[in-house]
């Protein structure tokens, strides 16, 4: 009796889920959800983007320590996704499965329906104008040179480099340039032409005063403090500005998503959201970004995939030289690089990269040795200073400042083995001037070179160049790219470069005014620049 009375309970209940049940329960389900937006918490890692839902100490995708950040991001409402479902398959089943599938087999995967798209919106690519682009120049030719010629029109330039380095005093003399060159093109009835200079970091006085010392006052240069990104995407449109200028990402917070200024989702957020204004307007934008400490991009590895180009400002804070290289353009090469002068007044481009790598005086000098790097498509100028001094210590001493202390010792044996001359007992001290760097193989010759001639205290000829690596045997292998280098010889004056022997079938470098010549040995090499031992 009382198993039949269950049975016939069993029953009434499976007919209630079944029948009328089906939509009580869905309506329960919408009335629940429909008033709310679920939010799920992601971990997220900054260096190459994974996502999931657990957090490692270690990135199982790249490997990296410490990287793993956690991040809440909204998710579309449940109800919202079960009426798109349901209308998709037309018969909503109980817990929105459609009717007629089997265990939610054949049921429809996607919610986005397909949108009505014109028939001119596909072109074909021959019909495409090949009208060229106007860019607008920044003022620095060096800055233009990097980004391929000027900012162009839409795109976002992201600034990166390390904290006091010079990112906003070189994005803020480039917007009262701008601003200036604008002015002069817009007549007295003309109100257009305006720069935008948003910053999350300082208040407009202190840009007021920092645009004063660097002379970029003009009365087409406006200037915003906020950190909210819904007022900055205002602005922008508000302004409608000729260059738009944000510095930087990190401090830029949106109000509709979840997490710290600086996160992962923020930065995100507030890049895709730039990047949107940004084409959608036809304005440029320059994004300032922060690095960290061990010199990446701040923030998920992402926002350097979503901007059109991305600068990295480089230099030495205790020297005035600055370096920008576009690690990425889409509108340009990525091998140029502009050098800068950081002074009190400002930002200087610098035309002429030997007169800061070479020191002054025309008289030889032992211990020092030119030779020539190149970097993209420039080549540059490298002093190298040896000393060499008798040591009194158990172990000599090694101080190198802008050379591979390895690459010196590597140096110091093959000198020793091939070249007959004793260093491994004295204490050497070498260096490059006004923060060169010469850790390119192509070097080696040269700071063999220096080292020799501060041994033997035999000076080298001031116009006299060495290029070349040094391999374990004592031979000097060629160097890429050596056409550069000697042109840059020749246009800064000297006469005489030493270079490796050029391989058969290769044809000879002339320089006009110049004289190349060719060695295979360290030993040819250094007698060749009149390095010998006095007796």
């Amino acid at each position: 009796m009382a198993l039949s009375a269950n049975r016939a309970g069993g029953s009434r209940r499976r007919d209630a889920i079944g029948g009328e049940g089906a939509a009580g329960i869905l309506s329960f389900n919408d009335n629940s959800v429909d008033g709310m937006a679920k939010s799920s918490t992601q971990f997220l890692c900054s260096e190459c983007g994974w996502s999931g839902g657990k957090w490692f100490g270690r990135c199982p995708e790249c490997g990296e320590w410490g990287t793993i950040e956690e991040f809440r991001e909204a998710r579309p409402r449940a109800a919202a996704r079960t009426r798109g479902a349901a209308s998709a398959a037309g018969v909503v089943g109980v817990n929105g499965m459609a009717a007629g599938s089997r265990s939610g087999i054949g049921a429809a995967t996607s919610h986005t329906q397909a949108a009505h798209v014109p028939d001119s919106m596909v072109v074909p690519i021959t019909r495409v104008s090949e009208a060229d682009v106007t860019r607008v120049p920044t003022g620095f030719g060096e800055f233009d040179r990097v980004l391929g010629g000027g900012i162009v029109p839409g795109s976002v330039v992201l600034v990166a480099g390390e904290p006091g380095i010079g990112k906003s005093t070189l994005l803020l003399e480039t917007a009262g340039r701008v601003a200036r060159a604008a002015a002069g093109a817009s007549s007295a009835a003309d109100a257009g032409g305006k720069v935008l200079y948003v910053s999350g970091e300082e208040s407009t006085s202190q840009v007021r005063m920092r645009a004063g010392r660097i002379g970029a006052v003009n009365d087409h240069l406006l200037l915003a403090s906020t950190t909210d990104l819904a007022t900055v995407l205002g602005l922008i449109e508000q302004v409608n500005p000729v260059l738009a200028i944000v510095d930087s990402a990190q401090t830029i917070i949106s109000q509709d998503v979840d997490g710290i200024s600086g996160g992962s989702s923020q930065v995100r957020e507030v890049a895709g959201a730039l990047i949107d204004v940004a084409k959608t307007r036809d304005i440029p934008v320059l994004l300032v970004g922060h690095v960290t400490k061990d010199g990446s991009i701040a923030g998920p590895r992402t926002l350097e995939h979503l901007v059109d180009v991305v600068c990295q400002f480089e230099g030495d804070s205790q020297t005035a030289l600055r370096m920008l290289r576009a690690v990425k353009n889409r509108f340009g090469p990525t091998d140029e690089v502009g050098c800068f002068d950081m002074s009190g007044e400002g930002i200087d481009e610098v035309v002429n990269p030997g007169a800061l790598f070479l020191s002054d005086g025309d008289d030889a000098t032992e211990g020092t040795c030119v030779t020539f790097t190149v970097d993209g498509h420039r080549s540059l100028p490298i002093e190298i200073q040896a000393l060499v001094t008798n040591s009194v210590l158990p172990t000599p001493r090694r101080a190198t400042n802008g050379i591979d202390s390895n690459r010196l010792a590597m140096l110091v044996a093959v000198l020793y083995r091939h070249g007959g001359i004793p260093l491994l007992n004295n204490d050497l001290y070498i260096s490059t001037i006004a923060g060169g760097l010469a850790k390119e193989p192509a070097c080696d010759l040269a700071i063999a070179a220096a080292l020799a001639s501060a041994a033997f205290h035999a000076p080298i000829a001031r116009d006299y160049a060495a290029i070349g690596e040094i391999s374990l045997t004592g031979q000097i292998r060629p160097v890429p790219r050596l056409e550069y280098r000697l042109r840059e010889a020749a246009r800064l004056g000297f006469t005489h470069v030493v270079v490796p022997r050029r391989r058969r079938g290769a044809k000879p470098v002339a320089i006009d005014g110049l004289t190349v010549i060719e060695a295979d040995s360290v030993s040819k090499a250094l007698k060749a620049m009149g390095v010998v031992k006095r007796r």
